[in-house]
């Protein structure tokens, strides 16, 4: 055998490996580059055919980052001045009044005072109602206790806004546009489980806010909040993004829009608006214990109740008429509960948690059951046994998985309207 042999080495020659080839190189280049320069300068180049359109689509097709980022702020800017100016003339601002009487008798007490949640999002140790209030000697003259925003929904008259902005009883309310006009109103429906309420004024011809569908609202999204902050400086204008989706914050509160556009007392039932100028939301609450932390209701939570209050005359919930806890695994260990998940019927002393001839009654539902299913969606956290009920109406019939006697059931229920109590 014989012996192997290395690899062939190759030598390879390239060009210009002299030094004499490399300063003749070198020369050649100089000179082309000065030639170059001085016939573009002298705009003997822009005579050749074909040059200049050359030169400017490479131009054009090299666009700075800066210059890009620059035209994109400024399109926002233009858009959010658009959906401000079209949108101001259908946000209102509500004010309350009371007779100096009223007041005198009550002292201005909230039903919410001291109320640890109303505190914590709304301010004023959870009361609605200005303590400072001076009574008058005149006490039928009207004073002014409280006031919140609201936005035309219909071309004849309906505004919304929060239940918590016009739950005084035998109050005087008073929607102002932007242009000042000012308008008496009344009530046409005030929904506890909501937290919304719907207005009517005498007017025609109005322009309502185009809704959106808020499922499609993503956070990170433009918004734009609009509203009669702090009572005094109406249609108010701050703008922020969508911070979170589907936030809780306990009762009638949950599927919340959170967001960091400045949402401050007087904006509640003001619209939050996307960058396309639809609504996506009801500005509600603020949590205080930390900064740019606001939240609304999402306004397809809204398009039922105005649909119903337009067909029925009021807000008509479909429901299995129960008091219930939601389960969470802190609360099924407190209970001893089998389950960390589903509903906990449960009421209280003064309450019953199966309301008398409900739906749920009527299936057999009864104290201490847990439902642990709705047409086959798990009851938890991310699906709250409201928010597979809300989108039904009344005569829907739903099968429920329910732990009762010691084992599982599977039984069909018809839905009800909700009693008002149960409200």
């Amino acid at each position: 055998m014989e012996p192997l042999q290395p690899p062939e080495v190759r030598s390879y020659q390239y060009p210009s490996q002299s030094g004499r080839g490399l300063f003749r190189s070198l020369i050649v280049g100089m000179l082309g580059a000065a030639l170059f320069f001085f016939l573009y300068n002298a705009g003997i180049l822009d005579r050749i055919p074909g040059f200049t359109k050359l030169y400017a689509s490479r131009q054009a097709t090299s666009t700075p980052i800066s210059k890009t980022v620059n035209t994109i702020q400024v399109q926002e800017e233009s858009a959010t001045k658009s959906v401000v100016e079209k949108s101001k003339p259908s946000v209102v601002s509500i004010v309350v009044s009371e007779k100096a009487s009223k007041l005198q008798s009550q002292n201005s007490v909230s039903p919410f005072q001291n109320d640890p949640f109303f505190n914590q999002f709304f301010g004023n140790g959870g009361n609605l109602f200005d303590q400072n209030t001076p009574f008058e000697d005149d006490v039928n003259k009207e004073i002014e206790v409280q006031e919140g925003s609201g936005f035309v929904v219909s071309a004849d008259g309906m505004i919304l806004t929060n239940r918590h902005v016009v739950n005084i009883d035998d109050a005087q309310y008073t929607v102002i546009f932007d242009d000042a006009t000012s308008y008496d109103a009344k009530i046409l429906a005030r929904d506890a489980l909501t937290d919304l309420a719907l207005l009517k004024i005498d007017a025609m011809g109005l322009t309502p806010l185009e809704l959106a569908d808020s499922d499609q609202a993503a956070v990170g999204d433009t918004v734009i909040a609009i509203g009669n902050t702090l009572g005094e400086y109406s249609n108010t204008v701050t703008k922020g993004i969508v911070s979170g989706l589907s936030r809780n914050l306990g009762g009638e509160y949950s599927g919340l829009i959170q967001t960091d556009a400045a949402i401050n007392q007087g904006n509640s039932g003001g619209p939050l608006i996307n960058i396309n100028g639809q609504v996506i939301g009801i500005n509600t609450a603020v949590d205080r214990s930390g900064e740019g932390i606001g939240f609304a209701i999402a306004i397809n939570e809204a398009k039922s109740a105005i649909d119903s209050v337009q067909k029925n005359g009021r807000i008509i919930h479909p429901g299995l008429g129960i008091r219930y806890v939601q389960i969470t695994p802190e609360v099924a260990q407190v209970n001893h509960l089998l389950y960390d998940y589903g509903a906990y019927i449960k009421g209280s002393q003064k309450e019953p948690g199966v309301i008398p001839e409900s739906a749920a009654d009527k299936a057999g539902l009864k104290e201490g059951d847990i439902i642990l299913e709705v047409d086959g969606t798990k009851v938890d956290e991310d699906h709250s046994l409201a928010s597979l009920i809300k989108d039904h109406v009344v005569g829907d019939t739903v099968k429920i998985k329910v732990f009762t006697d010691g084992q599982e059931k599977t039984m069909t229920v018809t839905l009800e309207e909700l009693p008002e109590e149960a409200q």
